[in-house]
């Protein structure tokens, strides 16, 4: 990456002369083809990812793992090293031995982890009554790690086949209408996936994500036509095996240390990009009342919100994807003579103040606004990033560079899950706030507050609340220990030990109304603050959208320099 093309590419775009149409009608038969079997593996993926983050923090009661945002954390963490650091190596083998084969590994490997994310609590719950310690952790992340090898695979041939469709004067639209399409799957995964699982059926949304893996067979096999293989002038050597290939795909990229330094500055803003699928949905269901959007939502389809009246996260996420799919199209039409780099820092500026503002409300109709602002900002970003990528990747090596695009996604998405997941449990978990606020503040036991058994996590809040309104929590934990005394809870099957747990606790309380369980929640929130946790992260944004900005200005000195 040496020649004075490659140099240019990091700084310049040349203009769009072709009409809309022109451009469009342009593109071959297997972009579109790849653009099918994206939208159904991403069908298939947002589905899950929409209703993740609420089932593994969800108690057993709400058939949930019941697992701390930390452990969700290092899921997402382990998650995203495979999915976005094994294209690095898989994409060499894609060009090596074909584009079918991958994509048929890929579709076998995701078919299987999703099932296995389906039976994750039966299994989970067998290991417990065996002894095992924390298995539901050790169980979705087996299957996660299934599902993030499989995805690794799936991406480079995909990728590789739309930049090898276009040219730098369609990549803008042709990378637009792949951006558009992937949200097409992004977009509907979510409204199918909140109608699948009611209020906590998950293991559904995790059969039909197998089901719509097990379609992508048909146009792999009957529509997509393998590339011709790019044959590379001889040198004598002979060609590289399995080893060579994984060698060589590792050693290229560290080959040009401007592409390095671009990859590791974008690490920063996907770290702080990622969190809006990953954190954004646990604090809508604990933080922001979107019964004031609820019933936008509930004309289309009352599966769309909860029995509480609150909308379902997963649908105010949502906002995301249907704005791309409305609106990709024209902003990428709009910045198709920006320069590439400008376009993504602005596109980064725009991301961040949706983030952040997202996060920073606890009424649902600002945090739908922000997130579509957010979408605006992504819209100009993350598809010129590929654009990028691909326009400044040899020709025979298209797979293994767009292979190289996902390197800033396994560090931020990694990182993230991890920062993000141990921050958000230190300063904004409400029921952990809740419990802590219980024993500091309302002079309750420690070892009835903290006992997940004797006061499960679908009852914090309205304990908290009607200790709050009562003056007298000691009353309610004497109550609810002396049922426990008597009880002979030993010999119950865990099912009907849940349920005896909250039965006990139900009357106890009493009938709690909602109007004091806003209150004990926004106690937590002038008290606690949690809504800083999106500033923290915004910062981190912030530090990879200045290190842009540098890029831009050197890379462009030194263009000027080399008189290009």
């Amino acid at each position: 990456m040496a020649n004075s093309r490659d140099n240019e590419a990091f700084v310049v775009s040349s203009p769009n002369r072709a009409s809309f149409v022109g451009q469009v009608a342009s593109l071959p038969s297997n972009f579109w083809f790849a653009n099918i079997m994206e939208m159904l593996e991403r069908l298939a993926f947002y589905g899950v990812r929409a209703i993740a983050p609420l089932y593994l923090v969800a108690s057993a009661g709400q058939n949930g793992l019941g697992l701390d945002y930390k452990e969700k954390g290092l899921i997402y963490m382990v998650w995203a090293l495979l999915q976005c650091a094994i294209p690095m190596v898989s994409g060499g083998y894609t060009d090596r031995y074909g584009y079918r084969k991958s994509l048929a590994v890929a579709f076998v490997i995701n078919i299987v982890g999703y099932i296995g994310m389906a039976q994750s609590k039966p299994i989970a719950d067998a290991l417990a009554a065996s002894g095992f310690s924390n298995p539901g952790f050790w169980v979705f992340l087996i299957a996660a790690c299934l599902i993030g090898t499989g995805t690794a695979i799936f991406k480079p041939p995909i990728a590789a086949t739309v930049a090898r469709s276009v040219d730098e004067e369609s990549s803008s639209l042709g990378w637009g209408i792949f951006y558009w399409v992937v949200n097409i799957g992004g977009a509907l995964a979510p409204m199918g996936a909140a109608i699948l699982r009611a209020e906590i059926d998950w293991q559904r949304v995790f059969y039909a994500a197998a089901i719509v893996t097990a379609l992508n067979f048909l146009p792999a096999f009957l529509l997509y036509k393998e590339p011709d293989k790019v044959v590379v002038r001889s040198s004598g050597r002979r060609e590289k095996g399995p080893v060579g290939v994984f060698l060589s795909s590792i050693a290229t990229v560290f080959r040009d240390l401007r592409l390095v330094a671009f990859l590791a500055i974008f690490s920063c803003f996907w770290l702080m990009f990622m969190q809006l699928w990953d954190l954004l949905p646990n604090f809508i269901d604990e933080w922001v009342d979107t019964s004031d959007v609820a019933g936008y939502f509930g004309w289309i389809s009352s599966d769309w919100v909860l029995a509480n009246g609150q909308t379902k996260p997963e649908m105010i996420i949502n906002i995301d994807s249907l704005s791309i799919i409305s609106l990709v199209l024209l902003v990428s039409w709009i910045i198709r003579k920006i320069n590439k780099v400008a376009a993504m820092i602005i596109g980064m500026i725009i991301s961040m103040v949706g983030f952040v503002g997202a996060g920073a409300t606890a009424m649902g109709w600002l945090c739908c606004l922000m997130i579509f602002i957010f979408s605006i900002g992504e819209m100009a970003c993350s598809p010129t990033f590929s654009a990028y990528v691909g326009l400044i990747a040899p020709k025979e090596k298209k797979a293994l560079y767009m292979g190289y695009s996902n390197i800033p996604f396994a560090i931020g998405w990694a990182a993230g899950g991890v920062f993000g997941g141990f921050l958000y449990d230190a300063t904004a978990a409400k029921h952990t706030l809740a419990r802590e606020y219980m024993v500091q503040r309302l002079d309750m036991g420690a070892d009835f507050v903290m006992d997940e058994q004797k006061l499960p996590k679908e009852r914090v809040m309205e304990t908290m609340a009607r200790a709050l309104e009562s003056g007298d929590g000691r009353a309610i934990e004497d109550t609810v220990l002396s049922a426990w005394t008597g009880g002979d809870w030993g010999s119950m099957p865990k099912e009907e030990l849940q349920a005896k747990a909250v039965e006990v606790l139900d009357g106890a309380l009493g009938a709690v109304d909602a109007s004091l369980v806003e209150r004990a929640r926004q106690t937590l929130w002038d008290l606690h603050h949690p809504y800083l946790v999106w500033f923290y992260l915004g910062a981190i944004g912030l530090a990879g959208t200045a290190g842009m900005f540098v890029f831009y200005a050197v890379t462009k000195r030194t263009r000027s320099a080399e008189g290009m």
